[in-house]
């Protein structure tokens, strides 16, 4: 019959999707239950690396923090998409190599305007 369909094949999945949820949760609400309440000022304030704060908490930061991480996440990921080509080269033939330097090369003229706007420079 339509629309009596049961997919018992999917119950230990479901059983393990609850299974999971509730061990994630247990020791959270075990902590909200079970830990201490005693605020006081000393607790309540912001610490970071033993440093009284000095200063507004929501201080803009230079872009050029952003773009250095930016530039991190590329070469990054350049390293991630040129280890398994390193690993399979003897495998691989010339089309994938000309990929490759296609890819590296335009990875570098990247580098070079980064560099060239003066990005990479830290003042």
């Amino acid at each position: 019959m339509p629309g009596t369909y049961i997919p018992i094949n999917y119950l230990p999945v479901l059983i393990i999707l609850i299974a999971a949820t509730l061990i994630g949760l247990a020791p959270l609400l075990i902590g909200i239950i079970l830990r201490p309440r005693r605020p006081y000022p000393a607790k309540l304030s912001p610490y970071e690396s033993g440093i009284p704060p000095v200063g507004e908490p929501r201080e803009r930061f230079s872009v050029k923090f952003y773009i250095i991480a930016m530039l991190f996440v590329v070469f990054d990921v350049e390293a991630v998409f040129l280890y398994p080509w390193a690993v399979a080269y003897d495998k691989i033939g010339l089309y994938s190599f000309i990929e490759m330097m296609i890819f590296i090369y335009i990875l570098l003229v990247g580098y070079i305007y980064a560099w060239g706007k003066g990005a990479i420079e830290w003042e």
